[in-house]
């Protein structure tokens, strides 16, 4: 299952990178890729992963939690 998370506040790779990894983290997400140029990761996930599990990794990596599409 693929999913579109919106973020705002990346600027750079690194950011990129950050988000990537706390994304990663989550029970459930087997990979993420993130664009600061879209304010956005795509996510794939072997099971549904709540979207509030999904903002709180995001607003922990220092990055503001838009919506998951």
């Amino acid at each position: 299952m693929t999913k579109t998370v919106k973020i705002e506040g990346m600027m750079c790779e690194h950011c990129e990178m950050h988000i990537k990894k706390a994304l990663e983290s989550i029970d459930g997400i087997t990979s993420a890729t993130a664009s600061h140029t879209a304010g956005t990761a795509v996510i794939e996930e072997t099971k549904d992963v709540p979207a509030s599990e999904i903002a709180k990794a995001v607003e922990d990596a220092g990055y503001k939690f838009v919506a998951v599409e």
